[in-house]
């Protein structure tokens, strides 16, 4: 698939652009960071959100989950990125790891029915959006651009939820929450976001015994980090054709139970 403008520049500037986000915002966004159910958006951004992307439920793995993502029909797919005018739209494109989380949450509802799930770096809010439909007792997603928490709120409405809580703050490195289960997909692109990510974890494990679903299609960075060796293969997916075009190839994504070998050690 060739195509140009925002669509190239997510795909391969992702680790370079996101990361250094991700790693500048430690304390947090100094304005508004938590979306409430009942917050309302601002009508201009709706209304921009709504025109410039395309409503889609196929190409992916959970035809279930109705999204508002980044296509080949919208104008933004080859047009200029300085155009765009509220950030990297990263939150506009359905990872392949986090298709694999969301597949296999649908899939296996015993995985979170009843229980508190983050879904950490949660973007279009595709896996926190199935950990409410397969039952789970609280969802709070989190992402650290604003404009991904009312494209959540918007993805809720399309598939007949109410929106679950969203956190706009980078929590990597914060206390340990006490979830049942952390989330997380397409987050190791980046050696010192993995670093953080790694360490931050085994905390959450050590202190909260929270348990720890990774999603990742085997990006190079994420097979080479140190973590790989603590992972545990939960299921495989192929992925669809739009999918494999999308992301230059990768043919599967993977969930991964994370199982550090010593979890009792300081992190």
């Amino acid at each position: 698939m060739a195509f140009g403008g925002w669509k190239q520049l997510l795909l391969l500037g992702r680790p370079n652009t996101f990361a250094k986000a991700w790693r500048s915002r430690r304390g947090g966004w100094k304005r508004c960071c938590h979306w409430s159910a009942g917050k309302s958006l601002d009508p201009e951004v709706k209304a921009f959100l709504e025109e410039n992307t395309e409503v889609t439920n196929s190409g992916h793995l959970t035809p279930e989950i109705r999204l508002r993502l980044l296509t080949p029909r919208c104008r933004f797919w080859r047009e200029k990125p300085d155009l765009w005018p509220y950030g990297d739209p990263f939150w506009a494109i359905y990872w392949p790891g986090g298709q694999a989380l969301s597949r296999y949450i649908l899939d296996n509802p015993r995985v979170v029915k009843g229980r508190s799930v983050l879904d950490l770096g949660s973007g279009c809010g595709a896996t926190a959006i199935a950990a409410v439909m397969s039952g789970a007792s609280q969802v709070l997603a989190n992402d650290i651009d604003p404009i991904a928490g009312m494209a959540m709120i918007l993805n809720c409405e399309l598939n007949h939820l109410n929106p679950f809580p969203i956190t706009i703050k980078n929590i990597i490195n914060s206390e340990a929450g006490n979830w049942d289960l952390i989330v997380l997909g397409d987050m190791f692109y980046d050696e010192q976001l993995a670093d953080g990510l790694h360490h931050w974890l085994r905390k959450c494990i050590r202190i909260q015994q929270t348990e720890v679903l990774i999603g990742d299609p085997g990006r190079h960075q994420f097979l080479s980090h140190s973590i790989h060796s603590q992972l545990q293969k939960v299921v495989e997916y192929s992925l669809p054709e739009y999918t494999r075009q999308e992301n230059y190839g990768l043919t599967s994504s993977i969930v991964w139970s994370y199982q550090p070998s010593n979890s009792s050690e300081d992190c």
